[in-house]
């Protein structure tokens, strides 16, 4: 009797503890293992990580500090925000953003992402993100999660001319939106090759009338053809509009004046702005003097790049002109990796714009996530079920002595039966 009775019980407890062990609940969420991490802490980032608290979604966002805005005095066509400085900005929304509880920040630069099984649902994406932070800069932390966001950014790509570089986003600008209109009816220069010159010129139209495209160089006849096959009557285009072309090699850009108001008042969305700039020429015709033009602000036509290269390492597949593919949810090519802002393939690079793509990509892995879970939870319901109740009968047995127990086990069976145990051996 006592064997039937030891069998009887341990088989009990491996049907039990087997449940539990092969049907486990998802893994739990501990202090390195997250729902999403994002990857850079521009606008789109930010408003990603702002998405994923709205809906209690644990996430962390690991910014490098490094912005492609960053140079710029003020962001602009941002509203409610318009006129202040990109770094005010990015403070005032991290400070409404800490109100979310299941989200955080952290500074520091993620150098590896690697695809592994999902321990919970080997169906759905899962990966450990290797990055260094500002307390550990030389031992990298390897953290977990379901879901990536690349806001990585993008990296303008200037000439080595000496001036440009120091003066980029201080009186010489990429964007018309952005800065355009603090210069307005100023002289302005455009820095960009000949066969881009008409559609550089047609930005900023509307705002300024004396303009002198610096193609530096570029003003050749291949340049020429391929600026009369897009577009016959350019030259006449732009006489019309008085925008002279100079061809002259620059050997520099010296700033004159400096156009930033230290008693600017960020309550206002804009201002001018009146900077004041040389543009010296290398020496030709056997001049002493280089020769100069004074331009007050610059738009720059120069390309762009990815900040970095771990998308590509990571496998994510590009599109020209060398953006992150994504499709309309910012989802790249690898399940689970989503890019949004300036690095991604919709080839819409502002403010409003990234801020927008992040929280795209948000909705999409909220209910992306959702339904992995939901798939999960009902394939194990069965053994969760099963798992509660062998709990609950497992509890009966507590305080009990050995007669209540063998009463317990042997329930209704009958001597006939083969779960019958017999009678109870009080000496048991």
């Amino acid at each position: 009797m006592r064997f039937l009775l030891v069998l009887l019980l341990a088989s009990l407890v491996y049907i039990v503890s087997g449940a539990a062990i092969q049907n486990k609940l998802p893994v739990p969420i501990h202090d390195n293992l997250f729902e999403t991490i994002i990857v850079g802490g521009g606008p789109a980032g930010l408003a990603a990580l702002s998405a994923l608290g709205r809906v209690r979604r644990k996430a962390l966002l690991i910014d490098s500090g490094e912005y492609r805005n960053g140079p710029t005095r003020h962001m602009h066509d941002v509203l409610g925000y318009d006129g202040v400085t990109p770094a005010y900005f990015r403070y005032k929304a991290r400070e409404q953003i800490s109100h979310y509880s299941t989200v955080s920040f952290t500074n520091g630069t993620v150098t590896k992402i690697t695809s592994e099984v999902n321990p919970s649902n080997p169906d759905a994406s899962f990966f450990v993100v290797e990055t260094t932070t500002s307390d550990s800069p030389s031992s990298p932390l390897h953290l977990f999660t379901r879901k990536v966001i690349l806001a990585t950014g993008l990296v303008d790509v200037l000439p080595s001319t000496p001036g440009l570089a120091e003066n980029f986003g201080k009186g010489i600008y990429w964007c018309p939106w952005c800065d355009g209109h603090e210069h307005a009816d100023q002289p302005m220069g455009l820095l960009c090759s000949l066969d881009s010159v008409v559609d550089n010129f047609r930005e900023i139209i509307t705002l300024n009338s004396d303009v002198i495209a610096f193609v530096n160089g570029t003003d050749t006849p291949d340049n020429r053809k391929l600026n009369d096959k897009s577009f016959p009557g350019w030259e006449k285009y732009l006489n019309l509009h008085n925008v002279r072309i100079d061809n002259r090699t620059i050997a520099a850009i010296s700033r004159l004046k400096n156009g930033s108001d230290r008693e600017h008042d960020p309550s206002l969305p804009s201002t001018a702005e009146y900077d004041l700039f040389n543009v010296e020429f290398k020496k030709q015709n056997g001049k002493n003097e280089p020769e100069v033009e004074q331009r007050a602000v610059f738009f720059t036509g120069f390309p762009t790049t990815l900040r970095g290269d771990l998308g590509t390492k990571t496998g994510v597949q590009m599109y020209s002109p060398g953006r992150l593919g994504v499709d309309q949810n910012m989802q790249t090519n690898i399940d689970g990796i989503y890019a949004v802002g300036d690095a991604n393939s919709d080839n819409s690079t502002n403010v409003p714009h990234a801020m927008y793509s992040g929280k795209r990509a948000v909705v999409f892995i909220h209910q992306k996530l959702a339904k992995e879970d939901s798939e999960l939870e009902v394939k194990r319901l069965p053994a969760v079920r099963w798992f509660r109740r062998a709990k609950r009968g497992a509890s009966q047995f507590d305080g009990l002595d050995a007669r209540s127990i063998w009463i317990v086990v042997n329930g209704k069976s009958h001597e006939d039966d083969v779960l019958y145990a017999g009678e109870c051996n009080d000496e048991f």
